[in-house]
C-alpha cells in the first residue's frame, strides 16, 4: 500500500545573511516588496527586518529592468505584496546568490502524513513530496511520520528494514520514496 505524505511550509524562512546595523546573523522576511520606477526603469526589492535590532534590509528582485519586460502578471502580485511570490523569490537562487543569503528553515515546515491509520501495516511503502524544496533529514522525517526515534529509525536502515533509492543520511529537498519493513 503506497502512503503520500507531504513536507508542508509553515511561514516564510529565516534569512541567513549579516544585519548592516548590528552583529545578527538573522533576517525574517516580511513578505512586503518596494517596487521603484523611474521613467521606464523599475527596481524591485523584498524588504526584511533583522530579528535583533528591526533594521529593514533590502533584498534585490529586479535591477533596472524595463517596464515592458516583466510580465504584468508579476508586478500585480509585486505591488500586491503576494506572499506567494515572496516565497518562490526567497527560493529563487539568482536571488540568493545576488543577495548573499541562505535560508533557514527551523520551525518552518510541518510533516502532513494525512492520518497515521496504515502505520499497524507489516510493510509500508511511502512516497514523501517536498512541496517547497525544503532540506530536511529523512530519518527525522521517518521517525515523526511513524512514531519512532531518530535512533531506532538509523538501527532499521542499518539492519535493512527501511530501504530506499534516495540517500537517507543527511539532508534532501527533493521527493523521494522509502520502504519499511516491520
Amino acid at each position: 500500500m503506497l502512503i503520500n505524505w507531504a513536507v508542508v511550509p509553515t511561514c516564510l524562512p529565516m534569512i541567513r545573511r549579516r544585519c548592516h546595523g548590528c552583529t545578527s546573523q538573522r533576517l525574517r522576511a516580511s513578505g512586503k516588496f518596494r517596487v521603484n520606477a523611474n521613467h521606464k526603469l523599475i527596481d524591485t526589492w523584498l524588504l526584511a527586518l533583522c530579528t535583533e535590532c528591526g533594521e529593514t534590509a533590502k533584498l534585490t528582485v529586479l535591477e533596472r529592468m524595463t517596464v515592458r519586460t516583466i510580465p504584468p502578471e508579476m508586478l500585480d502580485r509585486l505591488h500586491a505584496n503576494d506572499p506567494g511570490l515572496a516565497a518562490e523569490l526567497l527560493q529563487d537562487p539568482d536571488v540568493q546568490h545576488r543577495n548573499r543569503f541562505t535560508l533557514d528553515w527551523t520551525d518552518a515546515w510541518r510533516l502532513d502524513t494525512a492520518g497515521s491509520d496504515h502505520l499497524d501495516c507489516d510493510v509500508l511503502d511511502v512516497a514523501v513530496r517536498n512541496a517547497a524544496r525544503i532540506p530536511v533529514r529523512p530519518t527525522r522525517l521517518i521517525a515523526d511520520g511513524c512514531g519512532l526515534s531518530r535512533g531506532e529509525v538509523s538501527r532499521l536502515i542499518t539492519e535493512g528494514k527501511v530501504v530506499s533509492a534516495a540517500r537517507l543520511s543527511g539532508k534532501l529537498s527533493g521527493d523521494f520514496t522509502f520502504t519499511l519493513k516491520r
